[in-house]
């Protein structure tokens, strides 16, 4: 039991150090890219829930979604009620990409191309 907890415990500390690792990495990556992205999805609401769902779509993860935004709010690009919208946008993003792969995954036989799908990733 203490070794499940323990187990638990270095896989969430793992991925919340990939999460950090990652925003951060992102931040120094996309610096002239980011400023003009970043005014866009200040815009209106609709663009910054359109931006989150683009974010979750590209990442795959509506947690790195969110771990980016907040990491924007912190370094003041964001404002708190942008980033909630865009975190709406990143978990309905999420949802449908769920309901995508549900609906059309099973129908289109997509596990042949798999291995195809992970080399293209790596």
């Amino acid at each position: 039991m203490i070794l499940q907890l323990l187990s638990l415990l270095g896989a969430a500390a793992l991925f919340l150090y990939g999460l950090n690792l990652m925003s951060n990495s992102l931040l120094k990556a996309s610096g002239d890219k980011l400023n003009r992205f970043l005014p866009w999805m200040r815009k209106n609401p609709f663009s910054s829930i359109l931006s989150g769902f683009g974010i979750t779509a590209i990442a795959q993860s509506s947690s790195a979604a969110t771990v980016n935004v907040v990491s924007f709010v912190n370094a003041g690009a964001l404002t708190l009620a942008q980033s909630i919208l865009v975190i709406m946008g990143a978990n309905i993003g999420a949802s449908l990409t769920t309901w995508l792969v549900a609906i059309l995954g099973f129908k289109l036989g997509i596990t042949g191309y798999t291995y195809i799908i992970v080399a293209i990733g790596f």
